[in-house]
């Protein structure tokens, strides 16, 4: 098994002198070429999809600076008293203090909403209507200065439970407000049918 390591050198030696046949390398090429021309175009769609999403996010950019920096036509132009709209836009609500405030105000605010829309209006409850209105406005602006004073001052119990009750008298009076108009058209069908 022991082999003289001279002449194993002298073997590769003759190995490696040894020419390649003749247009080796250009087969060589080639069939490396037939092998791997996917890989170059993969690379290629690779890059051009690059291109391409550089090309939108630059759009989308440019568009988006245009619309930021773009000046409010001069004609037409809506003068807005920015100390009101601030304020009523900065104005805390009890779904700013908790979402369990938010769920009983939706729900107030909701039922509110629903028993307005029931309302039918006839010019026979026009006056007694008109009156319930004019006391909804009024306990809608006493809720507005509450909320403000929740803005001003901070939660506090006294602010939140007069909120709550805020709404609650307001749904209360829509109910009695839907009670007398049910009492008055029962009394006009009495009439009528007498």
């Amino acid at each position: 098994m022991a082999q003289d390591l001279r002449q194993l050198f002298e073997k590769e030696n003759k190995a490696t002198q040894e020419k390649m046949p003749q247009g080796h390398e250009v087969r060589f090429l080639k069939k490396l070429d037939e092998a791997l021309p996917e890989e170059t175009s993969i690379k290629r769609r690779f890059s051009m999809l690059q291109i391409a999403a550089s090309i939108v996010v630059l759009i989308g950019l440019a568009f988006g600076a245009s619309q930021f920096f773009q000046q409010p036509p001069v004609d037409g132009q809506k003068i807005v008293d920015t100390k009101n709209s601030k304020q009523e836009n900065q104005l805390k609500s009890l779904g700013d203090i908790s979402p369990d405030l938010k769920k009983v105000e939706d729900y107030y605010l909701a039922n509110i909403n629903l028993e307005l829309s029931k309302v039918k209006l006839t010019p026979e409850n026009k006056e007694l209507f008109d009156g319930y209105v004019v006391r909804l406005g009024e306990l809608n602006q006493e809720y507005k200065r509450l909320s403000v004073e929740l803005t001003e001052n901070g939660p506090n119990e006294l602010t939140v439970s007069a909120l709550i009750d805020n709404l609650k008298l307001r749904l209360n009076l829509l109910y009695r407000l839907k009670e007398q108009l049910n009492d008055l058209n029962m009394s006009q069908d009495k009439t009528i049918k007498a």
